[in-house]
């Protein structure tokens, strides 16, 4: 295992058991279970975009992981941190639809939707250098280099 890949296994563990939280999480939403219903009482589309945003970014982070080449540990890192926040945003929305610009509960300019805006502008950008920078490592990864077949 190259140093450094198992940031990105656990971080793909811990999104993937984030991601069946959030599927039994909508089950409870759907069967009226109330507590489940208090902590989110927004659209249950955003929990199903969590759902599966978290999933999708586990499965890059394993296949990222599997093809065992060298990556610099800020761009893992960078993967890491923008997989949970990129998907968190999902679950923010869920809980607050007060937040949810797609939500007819939400407050425009408020304090808490201005530091959601720069938030999630801050996590696309992390996202986006992370997941980026690891598409170009790949990409690099498969020309020759001298000495090597």
């Amino acid at each position: 295992m190259i140093k450094g890949d198992k940031l990105l296994l656990r971080g793909a563990g811990v999104y993937i058991i984030i991601g069946l939280l959030l599927a039994w999480s909508l089950i409870g939403v759907y069967s009226g279970v109330g507590f489940v219903k208090s902590i989110f009482p927004g659209d249950t589309e955003r929990i199903l975009q969590a759902h599966i945003d978290y999933l999708l970014m586990s499965a890059l982070l394993l296949g990222i992981a599997s093809v065992r080449i060298p990556i610099l540990w800020h761009i893992k890192w960078a993967m890491v941190i923008g997989a949970l926040t990129n998907s968190g945003i999902f679950v923010v929305f869920a809980m607050a639809p007060y937040l949810d610009p797609g939500s007819e509960a939400f407050v425009p300019d408020s304090i808490g939707d201005k530091i959601l805006h720069y938030g999630a502008r801050a996590s696309f950008v992390i996202t986006t250098y992370g997941f980026g920078g690891a598409g170009i490592s790949v990409i690099n990864s498969t020309f020759f280099k001298k000495g090597k077949s």
